[in-house]
Protein backbone atom coordinates (compact mmCIF):
# COMPACT_ATOMS: atom_id res chain seq x y z
CA UNK A 1 0.00 0.00 0.00
CA UNK A 2 1.33 3.41 -1.09
CA UNK A 3 0.64 5.82 1.93
CA UNK A 4 1.32 2.82 5.20
CA UNK A 5 4.80 1.41 5.75
CA UNK A 6 3.32 -1.28 7.92
CA UNK A 7 -0.04 -2.80 6.61
CA UNK A 8 0.78 -6.28 7.28
CA UNK A 9 1.79 -5.74 11.12
CA UNK A 10 -1.20 -3.29 11.19
CA UNK A 11 -3.43 -6.20 9.58
CA UNK A 12 -1.96 -8.88 12.28
CA UNK A 13 -2.61 -6.25 15.66
CA UNK A 14 -6.28 -6.09 13.88
CA UNK A 15 -6.83 -9.71 13.72
CA UNK A 16 -5.40 -9.98 16.73
CA UNK A 17 -7.91 -7.53 18.50
CA UNK A 18 -10.65 -9.07 16.47
CA UNK A 19 -10.13 -11.75 18.77
CA UNK A 20 -9.22 -9.79 22.23
CA UNK A 21 -5.59 -11.20 22.19
CA UNK A 22 -3.88 -7.74 21.13
CA UNK A 23 -0.19 -7.95 22.26
CA UNK A 24 1.89 -4.59 22.81
CA UNK A 25 0.32 -1.42 22.75
CA UNK A 26 -3.92 -1.01 22.09
CA UNK A 27 -4.89 -0.32 18.61
CA UNK A 28 -4.03 3.21 17.54
CA UNK A 29 -5.68 5.53 14.40
CA UNK A 30 -2.93 8.70 14.95
CA UNK A 31 -3.02 10.84 11.41
CA UNK A 32 -0.21 13.29 11.71
CA UNK A 33 -0.40 16.09 9.18
CA UNK A 34 2.38 16.76 7.78
CA UNK A 35 4.23 19.77 8.15
CA UNK A 36 4.86 21.11 4.19
CA UNK A 37 1.20 19.77 3.01
CA UNK A 38 1.16 19.68 -0.59
CA UNK A 39 -2.13 21.71 -1.90
CA UNK A 40 -4.61 19.83 -4.39
CA UNK A 41 -4.51 20.77 -7.94
CA UNK A 42 -7.15 22.86 -8.44
CA UNK A 43 -9.23 21.44 -11.10
CA UNK A 44 -10.17 19.01 -8.67
CA UNK A 45 -12.02 21.39 -6.87
CA UNK A 46 -15.91 20.50 -6.63
CA UNK A 47 -18.26 23.09 -8.25
CA UNK A 48 -21.51 21.76 -6.12
CA UNK A 49 -22.29 19.63 -3.34
CA UNK A 50 -23.64 16.83 -5.35
CA UNK A 51 -20.04 16.12 -7.02
CA UNK A 52 -18.57 15.91 -3.24
CA UNK A 53 -20.69 12.31 -3.21
CA UNK A 54 -20.62 11.74 -7.07
CA UNK A 55 -17.56 12.59 -9.20
CA UNK A 56 -15.48 9.40 -8.38
CA UNK A 57 -12.21 11.57 -9.94
CA UNK A 58 -12.27 14.16 -7.81
CA UNK A 59 -13.55 12.33 -4.74
CA UNK A 60 -10.58 10.37 -5.74
CA UNK A 61 -8.39 13.06 -5.94
CA UNK A 62 -9.49 14.88 -3.10
CA UNK A 63 -8.48 11.91 -0.97
CA UNK A 64 -5.03 10.80 -2.12
CA UNK A 65 -4.09 14.68 -1.86
CA UNK A 66 -4.97 14.36 1.86
CA UNK A 67 -3.44 10.49 2.24
CA UNK A 68 0.16 12.05 0.80
CA UNK A 69 -0.14 15.13 3.32
CA UNK A 70 -0.73 12.43 6.29
CA UNK A 71 2.09 10.11 8.21
CA UNK A 72 -0.11 7.36 9.35
CA UNK A 73 1.05 5.96 12.28
CA UNK A 74 -0.12 3.17 14.33
CA UNK A 75 -2.95 1.39 13.42
CA UNK A 76 -4.02 4.04 11.01
CA UNK A 77 -4.34 3.35 7.33
CA UNK A 78 -5.84 5.28 4.45
CA UNK A 79 -9.29 4.11 3.65
CA UNK A 80 -11.66 6.13 0.96
CA UNK A 81 -15.19 5.77 2.23
CA UNK A 82 -17.73 6.58 -0.85
CA UNK A 83 -21.13 7.20 1.06
CA UNK A 84 -24.40 8.06 -0.11
CA UNK A 85 -24.69 9.01 3.69
CA UNK A 86 -25.56 6.88 6.44
CA UNK A 87 -28.06 4.29 5.77
CA UNK A 88 -27.99 4.32 1.73
CA UNK A 89 -30.23 1.40 2.00
CA UNK A 90 -33.34 3.70 2.23
CA UNK A 91 -32.08 5.24 -1.18
CA UNK A 92 -32.26 2.06 -3.22
CA UNK A 93 -35.92 1.01 -1.29
CA UNK A 94 -37.53 4.35 -2.51
CA UNK A 95 -36.41 7.26 -0.63
CA UNK A 96 -34.95 10.14 -2.28
CA UNK A 97 -32.11 11.37 -1.04
CA UNK A 98 -30.94 14.96 -0.80
CA UNK A 99 -27.13 15.52 -0.69
CA UNK A 100 -25.98 18.24 1.75
CA UNK A 101 -22.49 19.70 2.26
CA UNK A 102 -21.97 17.93 5.48
CA UNK A 103 -25.01 15.26 5.39
CA UNK A 104 -27.31 13.58 3.49
CA UNK A 105 -31.08 13.36 3.99
CA UNK A 106 -33.44 10.74 3.06
CA UNK A 107 -36.97 11.61 1.94
CA UNK A 108 -39.93 10.21 3.63
CA UNK A 109 -41.70 8.22 0.81
CA UNK A 110 -44.03 5.80 3.29
CA UNK A 111 -47.51 6.89 4.15
CA UNK A 112 -49.14 3.80 4.81
CA UNK A 113 -47.69 0.58 4.98
CA UNK A 114 -51.34 -1.48 3.37
CA UNK A 115 -50.36 1.09 0.20
CA UNK A 116 -46.12 0.24 -0.07
CA UNK A 117 -45.44 -3.24 -1.65
CA UNK A 118 -42.77 -5.56 0.35
CA UNK A 119 -39.06 -3.87 0.82
CA UNK A 120 -37.17 -6.06 -1.62
CA UNK A 121 -33.92 -5.80 -3.61
CA UNK A 122 -34.30 -3.75 -6.86
CA UNK A 123 -30.97 -3.65 -8.87
CA UNK A 124 -32.59 -1.46 -10.97
CA UNK A 125 -33.12 1.47 -8.63
CA UNK A 126 -31.08 4.60 -9.84
CA UNK A 127 -29.87 5.38 -6.71
CA UNK A 128 -28.63 1.60 -6.00
CA UNK A 129 -26.91 1.80 -9.98
CA UNK A 130 -25.17 5.34 -8.91
CA UNK A 131 -23.39 4.21 -5.81
CA UNK A 132 -22.39 1.06 -7.82
CA UNK A 133 -21.19 3.63 -10.05
CA UNK A 134 -19.06 5.45 -8.17
CA UNK A 135 -17.75 2.76 -5.86
CA UNK A 136 -16.54 0.79 -9.03
CA UNK A 137 -14.89 3.76 -10.41
CA UNK A 138 -13.24 4.85 -7.31
CA UNK A 139 -11.74 1.11 -7.40
CA UNK A 140 -10.42 1.37 -10.64
CA UNK A 141 -9.07 5.11 -10.03
CA UNK A 142 -7.42 3.81 -6.52
CA UNK A 143 -4.61 1.51 -8.17
CA UNK A 144 -3.89 -0.42 -4.99
CA UNK A 145 -2.46 2.68 -2.95
CA UNK A 146 -5.17 2.58 -0.15
CA UNK A 147 -8.03 0.79 1.15
CA UNK A 148 -11.64 1.42 -0.35
CA UNK A 149 -14.62 0.73 2.07
CA UNK A 150 -18.09 -0.96 2.11
CA UNK A 151 -20.35 2.19 2.48
CA UNK A 152 -22.49 3.00 5.31
CA UNK A 153 -26.00 0.94 4.05
CA UNK A 154 -27.61 0.90 7.62
CA UNK A 155 -30.08 -1.69 8.38
CA UNK A 156 -33.25 -2.87 10.59
CA UNK A 157 -35.64 -0.01 11.93
CA UNK A 158 -32.90 2.68 11.23
CA UNK A 159 -33.52 2.19 7.70
CA UNK A 160 -37.88 2.17 8.11
CA UNK A 161 -37.23 4.91 9.99
CA UNK A 162 -35.68 6.80 6.82
CA UNK A 163 -38.81 5.77 5.10
CA UNK A 164 -41.61 6.46 7.07
CA UNK A 165 -40.33 9.21 9.62
CA UNK A 166 -39.25 8.56 13.13
CA UNK A 167 -42.60 9.86 14.67
CA UNK A 168 -44.57 7.49 12.47
CA UNK A 169 -42.43 4.62 13.09
CA UNK A 170 -42.94 5.39 16.60
CA UNK A 171 -46.77 5.27 16.74
CA UNK A 172 -46.39 2.21 14.16
CA UNK A 173 -44.47 0.34 16.69
CA UNK A 174 -47.51 0.89 19.18
CA UNK A 175 -50.32 0.46 16.68
CA UNK A 176 -49.03 -2.19 13.95
CA UNK A 177 -46.44 -3.88 15.76
CA UNK A 178 -46.68 -6.94 13.63
CA UNK A 179 -46.37 -4.74 10.22
CA UNK A 180 -42.94 -3.44 11.83
CA UNK A 181 -41.44 -7.00 12.52
CA UNK A 182 -42.31 -7.92 9.06
CA UNK A 183 -40.87 -4.54 7.15
CA UNK A 184 -37.64 -5.02 9.42
CA UNK A 185 -37.21 -8.85 8.23
CA UNK A 186 -37.61 -7.16 4.42
CA UNK A 187 -34.75 -5.32 5.35
CA UNK A 188 -32.79 -7.76 6.46
CA UNK A 189 -33.56 -9.77 4.01
CA UNK A 190 -32.09 -7.82 1.15
CA UNK A 191 -28.93 -6.04 2.97
CA UNK A 192 -26.74 -8.56 1.95
CA UNK A 193 -27.79 -8.73 -1.51
CA UNK A 194 -26.60 -4.64 -1.35
CA UNK A 195 -24.08 -6.00 0.79
CA UNK A 196 -22.47 -7.99 -1.05
CA UNK A 197 -22.50 -6.01 -4.43
CA UNK A 198 -20.17 -3.62 -2.30
CA UNK A 199 -18.24 -5.92 -0.94
CA UNK A 200 -17.16 -7.72 -4.10
CA UNK A 201 -16.13 -4.64 -5.66
CA UNK A 202 -13.99 -3.22 -2.71
CA UNK A 203 -12.36 -6.18 -0.91
CA UNK A 204 -8.61 -7.07 -1.26
CA UNK A 205 -7.10 -10.02 -2.99
CA UNK A 206 -7.43 -11.89 0.33
CA UNK A 207 -11.30 -11.53 0.61
CA UNK A 208 -10.48 -8.95 3.84
CA UNK A 209 -12.75 -4.97 3.91
CA UNK A 210 -12.68 -2.11 5.58
CA UNK A 211 -16.31 -0.64 6.47
CA UNK A 212 -17.16 3.01 6.06
CA UNK A 213 -15.77 6.13 8.54
CA UNK A 214 -14.57 3.55 11.70
CA UNK A 215 -11.13 2.85 10.50
CA UNK A 216 -11.48 -0.70 10.68
CA UNK A 217 -10.80 -3.64 8.89
CA UNK A 218 -11.02 -7.52 8.98
CA UNK A 219 -10.58 -10.59 7.21
CA UNK A 220 -13.72 -11.69 5.34
CA UNK A 221 -16.82 -9.67 5.68
CA UNK A 222 -16.37 -6.51 7.86
CA UNK A 223 -19.31 -4.63 9.08
CA UNK A 224 -20.12 -1.56 11.71
CA UNK A 225 -24.21 -2.66 12.77
CA UNK A 226 -26.21 -0.43 14.42
CA UNK A 227 -29.59 1.38 15.74
CA UNK A 228 -29.68 4.85 16.69
CA UNK A 229 -33.68 4.38 16.56
CA UNK A 230 -33.37 2.43 19.46
CA UNK A 231 -32.59 6.05 21.92
CA UNK A 232 -36.29 6.25 21.07
CA UNK A 233 -37.26 2.44 22.14
CA UNK A 234 -38.15 0.81 25.70
CA UNK A 235 -35.05 -2.25 26.40
CA UNK A 236 -38.55 -4.37 25.89
CA UNK A 237 -38.96 -2.77 22.51
CA UNK A 238 -35.60 -3.31 22.03
CA UNK A 239 -35.11 -7.33 22.50
CA UNK A 240 -38.67 -7.91 20.80
CA UNK A 241 -37.73 -5.47 17.57
CA UNK A 242 -33.80 -5.50 16.87
CA UNK A 243 -31.84 -7.96 19.23
CA UNK A 244 -33.19 -11.01 16.81
CA UNK A 245 -32.44 -9.39 13.73
CA UNK A 246 -29.23 -7.99 14.58
CA UNK A 247 -28.00 -11.44 15.81
CA UNK A 248 -29.07 -12.99 12.63
CA UNK A 249 -27.06 -10.30 10.52
CA UNK A 250 -24.27 -10.25 12.73
CA UNK A 251 -23.62 -14.21 12.02
CA UNK A 252 -23.54 -13.57 8.10
CA UNK A 253 -20.79 -11.52 8.70
CA UNK A 254 -17.15 -12.38 9.85
CA UNK A 255 -16.25 -9.35 12.22
CA UNK A 256 -18.65 -6.46 13.69
CA UNK A 257 -18.29 -3.56 15.06
CA UNK A 258 -21.64 -2.01 17.08
CA UNK A 259 -21.71 1.50 17.06
CA UNK A 260 -23.46 2.80 19.77
CA UNK A 261 -24.83 6.63 19.97
CA UNK A 262 -26.36 8.16 22.73
CA UNK A 263 -26.90 8.49 26.13
CA UNK A 264 -30.39 7.05 25.76
CA UNK A 265 -29.10 3.89 23.45
CA UNK A 266 -26.87 2.99 26.70
CA UNK A 267 -30.17 1.23 28.51
CA UNK A 268 -29.59 -1.60 25.59
CA UNK A 269 -26.16 -2.49 26.14
CA UNK A 270 -27.42 -5.57 28.31
CA UNK A 271 -29.42 -6.92 25.17
CA UNK A 272 -26.43 -6.01 22.82
CA UNK A 273 -23.93 -8.17 25.05
CA UNK A 274 -26.34 -11.41 24.64
CA UNK A 275 -25.14 -11.16 20.99
CA UNK A 276 -22.32 -13.47 20.81
CA UNK A 277 -21.51 -12.82 17.65
CA UNK A 278 -21.19 -8.89 18.05
CA UNK A 279 -17.08 -8.84 18.24
CA UNK A 280 -16.58 -4.99 19.72
CA UNK A 281 -18.64 -2.28 20.46
CA UNK A 282 -18.10 1.71 19.14
CA UNK A 283 -19.53 4.56 21.56
CA UNK A 284 -20.43 7.61 20.88
CA UNK A 285 -21.35 10.20 23.41
CA UNK A 286 -23.62 12.11 21.37
CA UNK A 287 -23.55 15.52 19.35
CA UNK A 288 -20.56 17.44 20.77
CA UNK A 289 -20.55 14.96 23.63
CA UNK A 290 -17.42 14.45 25.79
CA UNK A 291 -14.93 12.16 24.34
CA UNK A 292 -15.12 8.11 25.19
CA UNK A 293 -12.41 8.57 28.24
CA UNK A 294 -15.21 10.01 30.28
CA UNK A 295 -14.97 7.89 33.57
CA UNK A 296 -18.86 7.77 33.50
CA UNK A 297 -18.48 5.70 30.64
CA UNK A 298 -16.82 3.00 32.45
CA UNK A 299 -20.19 1.38 33.38
CA UNK A 300 -20.33 0.75 29.47
CA UNK A 301 -16.58 -0.65 29.26
CA UNK A 302 -16.83 -3.09 32.17
CA UNK A 303 -19.86 -5.06 30.71
CA UNK A 304 -18.68 -5.12 27.20
CA UNK A 305 -15.50 -7.07 28.76
CA UNK A 306 -17.71 -8.67 31.43
CA UNK A 307 -18.92 -9.86 28.05
CA UNK A 308 -15.32 -10.81 26.41
CA UNK A 309 -15.64 -8.35 23.74
CA UNK A 310 -13.39 -5.48 22.49
CA UNK A 311 -13.56 -1.51 23.15
CA UNK A 312 -13.32 0.83 20.32
CA UNK A 313 -13.05 4.10 21.87
CA UNK A 314 -12.47 7.74 20.06
CA UNK A 315 -10.36 10.34 22.11
CA UNK A 316 -10.80 14.23 21.19
CA UNK A 317 -11.80 16.07 24.51
CA UNK A 318 -8.86 18.49 25.55
CA UNK A 319 -4.95 18.55 24.60
CA UNK A 320 -2.54 15.92 23.68
CA UNK A 321 -2.24 15.84 27.55
CA UNK A 322 -5.21 15.29 28.18
CA UNK A 323 -5.56 12.26 26.19
CA UNK A 324 -2.78 10.39 27.30
CA UNK A 325 -4.29 11.48 30.81
CA UNK A 326 -7.53 10.07 29.50
CA UNK A 327 -6.41 6.71 27.92
CA UNK A 328 -3.80 6.18 30.90
CA UNK A 329 -6.44 5.39 32.95
CA UNK A 330 -8.54 3.49 30.43
CA UNK A 331 -5.32 1.17 29.69
CA UNK A 332 -4.64 0.17 33.27
CA UNK A 333 -8.08 -0.70 33.94
CA UNK A 334 -8.92 -2.84 31.03
CA UNK A 335 -5.25 -3.74 29.88
CA UNK A 336 -3.99 -3.38 26.33
CA UNK A 337 -5.29 -6.58 24.88
CA UNK A 338 -8.97 -5.69 24.17
CA UNK A 339 -8.58 -1.68 23.22
CA UNK A 340 -8.85 0.51 19.84
CA UNK A 341 -8.21 4.02 20.55
CA UNK A 342 -9.17 6.75 17.19
CA UNK A 343 -7.91 9.84 17.31
CA UNK A 344 -8.36 13.11 15.60
CA UNK A 345 -5.77 14.24 12.85
CA UNK A 346 -3.28 16.18 15.03
CA UNK A 347 0.16 17.97 14.20
CA UNK A 348 3.37 15.28 14.24
CA UNK A 349 4.28 17.08 17.28
CA UNK A 350 1.61 15.38 19.33
CA UNK A 351 1.57 12.40 17.09
CA UNK A 352 5.19 11.54 18.27
CA UNK A 353 4.58 12.42 21.78
CA UNK A 354 1.55 10.01 21.60
CA UNK A 355 3.03 7.39 20.25
CA UNK A 356 6.19 7.45 22.08
CA UNK A 357 4.23 7.79 25.42
CA UNK A 358 2.66 4.69 24.56
CA UNK A 359 5.19 2.42 23.64
CA UNK A 360 6.49 3.16 27.28
CA UNK A 361 3.95 2.26 28.89
CA UNK A 362 0.98 0.76 27.01
CA UNK A 363 2.44 -2.35 26.19
CA UNK A 364 1.41 -5.49 27.62
CA UNK A 365 -0.82 -4.06 30.14
CA UNK A 366 -3.06 -6.42 32.29
CA UNK A 367 -5.54 -4.56 33.24
CA UNK A 368 -7.40 -4.12 37.18
CA UNK A 369 -10.44 -5.01 35.78
CA UNK A 370 -11.51 -8.86 36.71
CA UNK A 371 -15.38 -8.60 35.86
Amino acid sequence: MKYKKNWEETQQKFINWWNHKNTGRPLMIVMAKKEHPVPLDPKYEYNSVEEKYTNAEKMVAHYRNWAENIEWMGEAFPCMYADFGPGSIAGYLGSEIVFNERTVWFEECVEDWEDTPPLVFDPENKWFQKHIEVVKKCVELNNGDFVNTVPDLMENIDVIASLRGAQNTIFDMMDEPEEIHERIAQVQACYFDYYDRFYDLVKMPDGSSSYSMFSIWGPGKTAKLQCDFSAMMSPDQFREFIQEPLRQQARKLDHVLYHLDGPDAIRHVDALMEIEEIDALQWTSGDHGPDGTLEEWYEIYDKVRRAGKSLWIKVYTGTVDDWIAGVDRIVKRYGSDCLFFYFNPMSMEDAKKLMAYAEEHWCDVKGTFEG
